[in-house]
């Protein structure tokens, strides 16, 4: 089987007007061009007032963009959303579903999640699709079984390595001072692998992101984890040189 090319993908979430973020993404590029590219394949996520600019910015330079989520539907009567279809035509080439604030804040279902993706395949977007438990769910010693439960609601027909990424977010060690060991990550990395296979055609080829926190300080002995493809970066991809650092800490 073919090595797995890291991604280090960066979730601006709602953070960022044009100017900063225009020059964020402009810095990121810069360097990636004056690296000749890296091992790892680089993306960043803004807000979506931000994809255009943003994808223009970069144009050539072989960083990604990609949304933060999408709607199931191509079109129609859903004021404030946006479509796959949308993405793809402002430049991306990826979208983030099921992210942990969209299940937590927005009380998104599995189903709707699964939607999403198929949606975002539809439109030949990369999905890249979130899943991890709560501190209680951890605490009580239901991880590996929230997330199988996750995956197996929020995989669409037609998942394959080509269009599909898998993120790790455990959302008790996001902004809670409480921190995800490599061991920890590694157990529900192998559980989502073992998933993948049984699942999937190309499981094993898929991609499974960690989303916990990850920084400059700690990116290269989580990148060394077995089976953790690359980073889903938050706060830290809000800075040019962490999110820099994160991305050059990748074998």
């Amino acid at each position: 089987m073919a090595k797995r090319r890291k991604l280090i993908a960066g979730n601006w979430k709602m953070n960022g007007l044009k100017a900063d973020g225009v020059a964020l993404a402009r810095d990121l590029a810069g360097r990636l061009r004056a690296a000749g590219g890296l091992p790892a394949e680089l993306l960043v996520c803004p807000p979506a007032t931000l994809i255009w600019p943003v994808a223009e910015a970069v144009a050539g330079s072989g960083l990604a963009v990609g949304g933060q989520d999408c709607h199931p539907m191509a079109g129609g009567a859903h004021t404030g959303d946006i479509s796959a279809a949308m993405l793809a035509e402002a430049g991306c080439g990826h979208v983030i579903v099921g992210h942990s604030e969209r299940r937590q804040d927005h009380g998104e279902s599995d189903a709707l999640v699964a939607a999403k993706a198929a949606a975002a395949h539809a439109a030949g977007l990369v999905a890249i699709l979130c899943v991890g438990e709560t501190g209680a769910e951890r605490d009580r010693g239901e991880a590996g079984a929230v997330v199988a439960r996750q995956l197996g609601g929020s995989i669409p027909a037609g998942a394959t390595a080509a269009n599909t990424v898998i993120a790790y977010e455990p959302v008790w060690a996001i902004g809670t001072g409480r921190t995800a060991t490599p061991a920890d990550v590694a157990e529900i990395h192998a559980l989502i692998r073992a998933e993948l296979v049984r699942r999937l055609e190309t499981g094993s080829a898929v991609r499974i992101l960690y989303g916990g926190s990850v920084k400059g300080a700690n990116a290269g002995a989580l990148m060394a984890v077995p089976d953790v493809d690359g980073a889903l970066v938050g706060g830290a991809s809000l800075k040019a040189d962490e999110f820099w650092a994160i991305a050059t800490s990748c074998p």
